[in-house]
């Protein structure tokens, strides 16, 4: 096998400029970051099909995984043995911090995107960060591909019940009706142990049907309030 290929699966000497940084050349780095994205595509492919099977939201976290594995493939290559830079990176990356919640994960993926191309530059990398582009953007592309137009209003929705009542099995039906994306948030008794308290996150099809939601789960037998607020 080429000396190159060798080397970009970890397999040969790596090529050094006479201290502890690798020289990246073109077929090292390209062999590198094609092989985290095709890792990156089975990992996401295992969690879809095991952990994510019949989840809403199984693309977004797949998508995520797969930019991840090569940034983190990118950031790798940036750092190589210097512990400043390691200590820099963790640095950086905590003092990012999100005011309000971030509701898709493939948010975070371009937070850490923007730190690890902004790291490369500072380590006189620029022309990594410039070839780290095109694959990140690539991933992206191939991602959405699968990915659905997301309309709605992300809502939260908190339910008192009666003891004794399956919250999934009377709820389901009018909580599929008018929401996307929806998970369970929170769960937990209520009026000193006399009632369960069941909260909900999800995507509410549209505005206008928020009244109409909310008469509906309340004519549920054994509801006995209902909170709906947009989060």
């Amino acid at each position: 096998m080429p000396d190159w290929f060798l080397e970009a699966i970890g397999r040969g000497v790596p090529y050094t400029n006479g201290q502890t940084d690798p020289i990246f050349t073109w077929p090292v780095f390209l062999t590198q970051i094609v092989l985290s994205m095709v890792f990156g595509f089975v990992v996401a492919g295992i969690y879809a099909g095991t952990l994510g099977r019949g989840r809403n939201d199984v693309r977004i976290l797949a998508t995520t995984l797969v930019l991840l594995t090569v940034l983190v493939a990118v950031v790798t290559l940036v750092i190589g043995d210097k512990l400043a830079r390691a200590f820099g990176l963790v640095g950086a990356l905590s003092i990012v911090r999100f005011r309000t919640i971030v509701e898709d994960t493939r948010d975070t993926a371009f937070v850490i995107f923007a730190v690890t191309v902004g790291m490369a530059v500072g380590a006189q990398h620029a022309m990594l960060a410039l070839m780290a582009m095109p694959a990140v953007c690539i991933v992206a592309l191939v991602m959405s591909l699968f990915d659905q137009p997301v309309t709605g209003t992300m809502v939260a929705v908190t339910l008192r019940l009666a003891l004794g009542i399956d919250p999934e099995e009377a709820l389901a039906p009018i909580l599929n009706k008018y929401l996307d994306e929806r998970r369970l948030k929170s769960t937990g008794t209520a009026k000193q142990g006399a009632s369960l308290e069941v909260s909900y996150v999800g995507r509410l099809r549209s505005l206008t049907t928020a009244v109409a939601f909310v008469t509906e789960l309340n004519k549920i037998e054994g509801v006995q309030s209902v909170e709906l607020r947009q989060s």
